[in-house]
């Protein structure tokens, strides 16, 4: 028993160290973006006093970023390139698994290995063809996105869908469906478990993605929100106390996102995994 108490205890230290680490930037972002420049190259580690605490770097951050401007393209980037994803995803999965033929294997096993597809070996010839079509703008991050979105999703439905009995599905042939109504009216609603899991992984993505808005957005007005931090941290420097404060306010909707979903993905992924 002592020696199982030992290994646990050490283990429990061990977990807390690598949790100190990864939290300290966290922690160092959070405390310095409430003090003033002078504040920050006083004392790093510490926090703000009274002296040196300020909140005038909130709202100074939040109006140079246009926060809200910002905001409002994330959020219509990642609502709609999540649901689209979600409605080809979950169609294309389902004929792949009902479809009984070499070809429906060959093509899963295809956007299975897209997956492994480096996206620096495709980055060039996707801006070229996007550029000849005159798409790199919102809407062309959007159909990118629905490409590369797509196997990963395309794979965890293909999973989930298997366990679905087919029987259901004959029932509702019978009873006069056509294959528009089995599937949405029958399957559908049957994915909810692993529809909330691709959701969440693909709104996570999406909205935390830089290098795919910097290469096909190309104009100021359509920045999401990693990208406009990106061009404010370069912009403000030389001014830590703005730029850290503006990292937190880019921070904040994923994390409240996160929180929020949290027990979704374990459970998704869980009953995906049981199917």
């Amino acid at each position: 028993m002592k020696v199982n108490t030992k290994k646990k205890i050490g283990w429990n230290l061990l977990g807390i160290s690598v949790a100190l680490i990864f939290l300290a930037p966290l922690y160092i972002v959070f405390t310095n973006s409430f003090k003033t420049s002078k504040g920050i190259f006083t004392n790093v580690l510490g926090l703000p006093g009274k002296a040196t605490f300020t909140l005038n770097n909130y709202a100074q951050a939040f109006k140079d970023l246009n926060f809200m401007h910002s905001l409002m393209n994330s959020l219509l980037i990642t609502i709609i390139s999540t649901v689209l994803i979600i409605i080809f995803a979950s169609m294309a999965a389902w004929m792949l698994v009902r479809s009984k033929s070499k070809w429906s294997t060959f093509l899963f096993f295809l956007f299975a290995a897209a997956m492994l597809i480096p996206f620096q070996s495709v980055m060039l010839p996707l801006i070229n063809i996007l550029g000849k079509l005159n798409l790199l703008n919102p809407v062309g991050l959007i159909l990118a996105y629905l490409g590369f979105g797509s196997s990963l999703s395309i794979v965890l439905y293909h999973g989930f869908i298997k366990g679905i009995p087919l029987e259901l599905e004959e029932a509702a042939v019978i009873d006069g469906c056509n294959k528009f109504q089995v599937f949405w009216f029958i399957v559908f609603p049957l994915l909810k478990p692993i529809t909330v899991t691709v959701s969440i992984l693909n709104v996570m993505w999406v909205w935390n993605d830089f290098l795919l808005p910097q290469l096909i957005i190309n104009k100021p007005e359509w920045h999401t929100i990693p990208l406009k931090m990106f061009y404010f941290f370069g912009q403000y420097s030389k001014r830590w106390d703005l730029a850290l404060a503006g990292l937190v306010i880019g921070m904040i909707p994923i994390i409240l996102f996160y929180f929020f979903a949290q027990k979704h993905i374990v459970k998704g992924i869980t009953q995906g995994s049981i199917k």
